[in-house]
């Protein structure tokens, strides 16, 4: 079977089709790349292509156009895939680019294309990546999901877990605060699996009725009950050879976590009124916004399905202890709304980014979206301004703390410690010995102050091989809020 690889021509303007011959593109790219199966789509924007590509085409046929900030989008939204400009045939877009070629094209070709050009400077931009990056054919590309925008350590650390649990069939749990994009992450690891062609079915646990949980997830036989008329397939056999995720697992109660835990442990279900057991051949996947170790030791949620569960384990960090994001969500989501009639909004001012940054998120990355969305409905102009957006109070400045100065105190300094032993880990990707001794600390007293937060160093250990980033300062100078 041919390796597949995927060509994007992106162009905004009407004629880009007719300077680009597809049958004749396709035909001499895969000449000149043996082996090669070659797929050519088109598409304005990157937000609106849903594969990933091994390479771009980028058109650029308007000399009166900023194409910096359209080399940028593109960039940024595949920084590993390589950009091979098209330049137009409109009077003095080749001159733009004569004087200074952006670094960011690794080549470009002027209209009218020629197949048999294009074919070889394609052949040569692929053939000079690395042999591990090399446009996919006959390599394993690592798995990047364009819906998991961030480039924060603390973000990254858990983004690389993707291809690890991706090829593993173990139960998944993932925690973090409403918001945070669990399920977004959930879908990651599915579509990056050997399951992405089978189902992904989501479960909202919170929202199923008590008596309705076993119907809903098994389904029932006919005459089961009294208007059960026709047999009903539950949702694990619509996620048949695919993914079952189970959002707000905490949700459930005693009995249905009892029925669960079963199925969880040996795959096997019963539909009601069937006397016969089935095997169902599903990935679970689940989520909570509480803390189910906390859960448990309060005895809401039962021990023996928290183990079963939290096989692999993964925890999505909330916006505000990754706010170099905001930026970069924030692009995102203005690309994603923008009006149909093409106008509206397409940048952000430095004001408008400044305001983001200082709002704390409690509502996370789904807030963030909800205001960005808020912003473009409401700017008249092309640049939203700091007075287009409308943040929610933020509760610490309306309600008044509760308790003594000496315990407001204690609770913020705690909150300041664990956030700067987590930011450590993260950067010495949980080796304690570099992290105590950036931190000022023997690593007897660091493992201590582990133990004290409940802080399970292994869970950053993506390897040893030394900092990922700039480190805090050490532990005994004076906190400033931003470690």
């Amino acid at each position: 079977m041919k390796d597949v690889l995927h060509i994007v021509f992106l162009s905004q303007e009407e004629d880009g089709r007719s300077c680009c011959d597809h049958a004749r593109i396709v035909e001499y790219v895969e000449r000149a790349l043996t082996g090669a199966q070659v797929s050519l789509d088109y598409a304005a924007d990157p937000s609106l292509t849903t594969r990933h590509p091994h390479l771009v085409l980028l058109h650029l046929n308007d000399p009166d156009r900023s194409y910096e900030e359209r080399l940028a989008a593109v960039s940024r939204h595949w920084p590993d895939v390589p950009i091979v400009g098209v330049i137009g045939d409109r009077r003095g877009c080749a001159e733009m680019l004569a004087q200074d070629v952006p670094a960011v094209l690794r080549d470009f070709i002027v209209c009218p294309l020629d197949g048999r050009e294009l074919a070889l400077r394609v052949r040569r931009v692929l053939t000079q990546e690395s042999p591990q990056a090399r446009c996919g054919l006959s390599t394993t590309r690592p798995v990047r999901v364009h819906s998991l925008v961030g480039e924060s350590a603390i973000f990254q650390a858990q983004v690389e877990k993707i291809p690890l649990f991706a090829d593993v069939d173990a139960p998944v749990l993932l925690q973090g605060e409403t918001g945070t994009g669990k399920e977004v992450f959930a879908r990651a690891i599915h579509y990056s699996s050997a399951r992405k062609d089978h189902a992904f079915i989501p479960i909202n646990c919170a929202a199923l009725p008590d008596q309705l949980f076993e119907n809903e997830l098994f389904g029932h036989a006919k005459g089961a009950y009294t208007s059960a008329a026709h047999e009903q397939a539950g949702l694990v056999l619509e996620a048949e050879g695919g993914t079952l995720f189970l959002d707000e697992v905490d949700a459930l109660n005693p009995y249905a976590q009892a029925k669960l835990l079963r199925f969880v442990q040996y795959r096997e279900y019963r539909p009601l009124g069937c006397s016969r057991t089935k095997l169902a051949n599903v990935r679970i996947i689940a989520a909570s916004n509480v803390d189910l170790r906390q859960a448990v030791a309060n005895r809401q949620f039962r021990e023996d399905l928290f183990h079963r569960l939290n096989v692999l384990s993964l925890v999505v960090p909330p916006l505000r202890d990754r706010a170099d994001d905001i930026p970069l969500l924030a692009m995102r989501f203005l690309q994603r709304f923008r009006r149909a009639d093409g106008q509206g909004p397409r940048l952000l001012s430095d004001e408008a980014i400044q305001k983001l940054l200082a709002h704390m998120w409690p509502g996370n990355v789904r807030e963030l979206e909800s205001t960005v969305q808020r912003a473009v409905v409401m700017c008249a102009s092309a640049t939203i301004q700091a007075q287009d957006i409308e943040c929610a109070v933020e509760p610490s400045k309306s309600v008044p703390p509760k308790g003594s100065l000496r315990a407001v105190k204690n609770s913020a300094t705690m909150d300041a410690e664990r956030a700067y032993l987590v930011k450590t880990l993260v950067t010495f990707r949980g080796n304690v010995t570099h992290a105590a001794k950036a931190a000022g600390k023997e690593r007897r007293s660091f493992q201590r102050l582990l133990r004290k937060y409940g802080i399970d160093r292994e869970s950053f250990q993506q390897n040893e091989a030394g900092p990922i980033g700039t480190f805090p300062p050490p532990l005994h100078q004076p906190f400033d809020g931003h470690a």
